[in-house]
């Protein structure tokens, strides 16, 4: 059940592209235009505060689920018939990329587009980086952990500087400057619009309950499944720590070991020269991260509190799988 409080837009605190945020009654919130419509100081409102009650460390603000002031009545986007979250109260039609048709070409592949694959969010930043700013990347933001696109601080700030193009939304994800349905074909509109290499990842707070498949890290086994398949350079961003106190994340997570057992096809796991690699890993390929410091300088850099000097082999990782994609570029 939602767990909805009615109350008061006390404070607008920032605006960004397809996100606002925003106090209600003094309580930390966000908000997304795109489906609530506009919000104002004074606004009279519902939140869902249910993260918040639970303690959840990925949930410490309440969102914005209705504006009674001024989010009544809203048109549908113009031209769109498919929905976001559907069947749910939060349906919304959306305009996307597969229903122009261009995909049902069976001629259309990847053509050795490279496509990242990673586990987890905070590893997108530094992929990033290992690609470098002078090529034309795309994020594809895959379920598995939030679904709002425009709720990454780490994405807004890739796209400002330059290390990204564009952003999709697959399947429930919303927000993107583009939505489609499956991985399948967001990894073809990338490929159709001549983009260099893409990265996917779940949104911030993936899904997690320390099980062995049931984690939204297995999207990197979707889209390395995906890019496989039609004609694309899978690279695995392997999560690695060296500071993580759960053991099934020290070393190599179980999150990249699952991801690899569910692969489809070939993928390569880019693993960064200097850390020991767990025997017989599949598809490795030695990198050399030597600049990866100096690459990412500036960038949002953060995994469960952690930091580059904290943790640094993750961080150091997923840079790799970035910049081995960067080799793989035609």
């Amino acid at each position: 059940m939602l767990t909805l409080r009615r109350g008061t837009v006390t404070a607008i605190v920032e605006r960004h592209d397809g996100l606002v945020r925003l106090e209600v009654d003094g309580r930390a919130c966000v908000g997304y235009p795109e489906l609530t419509g506009p919000v104002a100081l004074g606004d009279d409102v519902l939140v869902n505060v249910q993260a918040v009650e639970l303690g959840l460390g990925s949930g410490g603000f309440d969102v914005l689920h209705a504006n009674l002031t001024r989010g009544l009545g809203l048109p549908p986007e113009e031209g769109a018939h498919v929905m976001k979250l559907p069947y749910t109260s939060l349906q919304h039609a959306v305009v996307h990329a597969e229903e122009d048709g261009s995909d049902d070409d069976e001629a259309v592949r990847l053509g050795g587009l490279p496509v990242v694959c990673c586990s987890i969010h905070s590893q997108v930043a530094p992929v990033c980086a290992g690609l470098g700013r002078e090529l034309a990347v795309a994020f594809v933001q895959l379920p598995g952990g939030a679904l709002a696109v425009p709720l990454s601080d780490a994405v807004r700030t890739l796209r400002t500087d330059g290390y990204l193009r564009t952003t999709v939304g697959v399947g429930p994800c919303f927000g993107g400057k583009l939505a489609c349905v499956t991985a399948a074909s967001a990894l073809l509109a990338c490929a159709r619009t001549g983009l260099d290499a893409v990265v996917c990842a779940v949104g911030p707070g993936v899904v997690g309950t320390g099980s062995r498949f049931g984690h939204g890290g297995l999207a990197a086994a979707e889209a390395a499944s995906a890019a496989g398949s039609l004609g694309g350079a899978a690279v695995l961003a392997p999560r690695v720590s060296g500071a993580d106190t759960r053991e099934r994340h020290r070393g190599l997570s179980h999150h990249t070991v699952a991801a690899l057992e569910l692969v489809q096809g070939d993928v390569t796991v880019a693993w960064p020269e200097g850390l020991d690699a767990p025997p017989d890993l599949p598809g490795l390929e030695a990198v050399d991260v030597s600049g990866w410091r100096e690459a990412c300088a500036g960038l949002p850099l953060s995994h469960m509190g952690r930091g580059p000097d904290d943790d640094p082999w993750f961080f150091a990782a997923a840079f790799a799988a970035g910049a081995l994609a960067r080799t793989l570029v035609r």
